[in-house]
């Protein structure tokens, strides 16, 4: 285990003040994720599975059971009872592949996805607002920030 870190300069501070706000936005998306499973009656994982969804549908991503697995950690048979929880709720249908008759995607609902936006727009509005501040080369630098961050922390 290594040891407590302490800034020694002002670039040390400057480094932990990003790592605290980065700790209190962490704390803040889990509090919202929340409320968002009280609300719409699921599971840390269900709700894991929808975001995933609906990030892969706005990338035009077709999503497979496996790449729903891969993605949450979870094993096949795991995935299979999600999904049949899912399906069962109204949450996500099961489609045959586009290019592949023998495969499956999974979409989300219409109502999943009103529910979903109905749960978390108004956040992610006022995001927008937040990230409207910000000129092109700052947001550019802000995704390459997180982008890495996400690469340290879940490395694929």
């Amino acid at each position: 285990m290594s040891e407590r870190w302490s800034p020694q300069t002002p670039h040390d501070l400057s480094v932990m003040q990003v790592l605290q706000a980065i700790r209190a936005l962490s704390d803040a998306m889990d509090r919202m994720h929340g409320g968002m499973k009280g609300d719409m009656d699921m599971n840390a994982t269900d709700l894991a599975a929808l975001r995933m969804l609906i990030m892969r549908e706005q990338r035009e991503e077709a999503v497979r059971p496996q790449d729903l697995a891969r993605h949450l950690r979870i094993s096949t048979a795991s995935t299979t009872k999600l999904l049949d929880r899912l399906s069962g709720s109204g949450h996500v249908e099961r489609r045959p592949h586009p290019r592949d008759g023998r495969a499956q995607v999974i979409v989300l609902t219409d109502g999943s996805r009103r529910a979903f936006f109905r749960h978390f727009g108004e956040r992610l509005q006022k995001m927008r607002v937040v990230a409207d501040r910000y000129d092109d080369d700052e947001l550019a630098l802000i995704t390459r920030f997180l982008g890495e961050l996400g690469d340290v922390l879940d490395p694929q």
